[in-house]
């Protein structure tokens, strides 16, 4: 089958006046999958036989991004471009870098180095697709096979068999036999591997199409390395009517139930995270896990941590935790209580994770469950239309205006807005400036 990609033209003039001056240039990588696939890629690289210091003769602007790995990024205009001489990488001490590198002429001897024949293809308008280890054949079969010995390149780089899993949710392609066996023997070399750079395939994968493709992760052994706490989750079963799976695949399933967002992806990975230390079995053989909220609050905040994310992420996601559980009343004021309480940036998106939880339960109570979910909601979206106020922000009184009235400056004006701003939550008509200022001082 032939195969015509259309570069972009920037990426067009870079190869081009490689090739003029008697170089080969290709595409390389992940943007000739994508662009088979018929998808926009994210960014183009460029492999070449023209070393770094030949690249950087031929072009105005260039920056030395990894020189010693043979990269140099080739800026056009504003926009940069990663040329890398072709390769063969020395012996892999770390499980994730190579010693050193010996640059080569030979564009084959550096596709055989590259993780899955998926990504090892290369392309340029002259020769068309260069596809040696028949990348395309398993695009076509929807498979993620690696390029020769799959021991040999997870032995390279361990990360590879997180890549390995993550192409699979993205792709919704399954994992080749012989691949999949070698992440199973040598997911323990995960552990060489930074937290940072688990964090980014964990991310990934979470966002993707197919974030329940988490249990080939649990499967091959990987989740074990990297993330134990869901082990332990899949391993616990749920014998309560409101439940039909056990917490590990209840969470598998309430990840495709939530918008491809990073916080509610996350939040959803751990909201009951905290079952497994909290359950108990009642006297009939029924179990429950109270205080599991809690619990996976700790344990988000402790993993999420180790995994190097950032505090707002984190944040974000332990109050996801903290209150999926929560019940709330079906009333206005119970409402503006929890939007106040819980917050309101992150109140909305519980919507989103109680429909999941409820979808990925058993069908006891789901029509009820569901009814009263929305009723929830239609109350909310009515609070919001009053402009009832929520926080201090919205409060009618500001501590200038409590000063005014002859409170002195200190912690009491805190503690006298915060009681003003009770009064306005249980009721909003009391929102007003001249009311509010009536009811100093205010005795505990």
């Amino acid at each position: 089958m032939t195969v015509r990609i259309r570069l972009p033209q920037k990426v067009h003039d870079i190869i081009e006046t490689l090739q003029a001056a008697g170089y080969e240039a290709y595409a390389v990588g992940g943007c000739i999958r994508d662009s088979v696939l018929g998808k926009e890629p994210d960014d183009w690289d460029i492999t070449t036989s023209a070393k770094p210091e030949e690249v950087k003769k031929l072009f105005r602007r260039t920056i030395d991004t990894g020189i010693m790995h043979g990269t140099v990024t080739v800026m056009m205009d504003k926009e940069g471009f990663e040329v890398t001489t072709y390769r063969i990488d020395g012996k892999y001490e770390d499980n994730r870098h190579p010693k050193d590198v010996t640059f080569t002429a030979n564009l084959q001897e550096d596709l055989r180095r590259r993780d899955f024949t998926i990504n090892a293809m290369a392309y340029n308008e002259k020769d068309g697709l260069i596809d040696i280890y028949e990348g395309l054949q398993d695009i076509d079969k929807g498979l993620i096979r690696c390029v020769g010995v799959a021991k040999e390149r997870f032995r390279e780089d361990a990360l590879r068999m997180m890549r390995a899993v993550r192409f699979s949710a993205q792709l919704g392609y399954t994992i080749e036999d012989k691949t999949k066996e070698a992440i199973k023997e040598l997911a323990p070399t995960l552990q060489n591997i930074s937290a940072e750079r688990i964090q980014t395939e964990l991310v990934k994968l979470l966002v993707s199409d197919h974030p329940d493709y988490l249990k080939m992760a649990y499967e091959t052994g990987i989740t074990a390395q990297v993330l134990p706490e869901f082990d332990i989750c899949m391993k616990t079963a749920q014998n309560n009517p409101h439940h039909c799976y056990s917490v590990g695949e209840h969470i598998l399933h309430t990840l495709c139930y939530v918008k491809a967002d990073k916080a509610l992806r996350l939040g959803m990975l751990f909201h009951d995270i905290g079952k497994p230390q909290t359950l108990t079995i009642d006297e009939t053989g029924i179990t429950h896990n109270h205080g599991h909220p809690a619990a996976g609050e700790e344990m988000a905040v402790n993993v999420l941590k180790r995994l190097k994310f950032d505090n707002d992420t984190i944040d974000k996601v332990k109050k996801i935790v903290r209150n999926h559980d929560r019940n709330i009343e079906p009333s206005a004021k119970s409402v503006r209580r929890a939007v106040h309480y819980i917050g309101e940036d992150i109140f909305p998106l519980l919507f989103s994770v109680k429909y999941a939880d409820i979808m990925a339960q058993s069908s006891f109570q789901r029509e009820e469950k569901l009814r009263k979910l929305q009723e929830l909601k239609e109350i909310y979206e009515q609070i919001l239309k009053d402009r009832d106020c929520l926080s201090l922000k919205d409060l009618a009184v500001s501590g200038s205006d409590l000063i005014a009235a002859g409170v002195k400056p200190g912690k009491e004006i805190g503690d006298i807005l915060r009681k003003l701003l009770d009064i306005v939550i249980d009721d909003p008509l009391c929102n007003n400036k001249d009311y509010l200022l009536s009811l100093l001082p205010l005795q505990d």
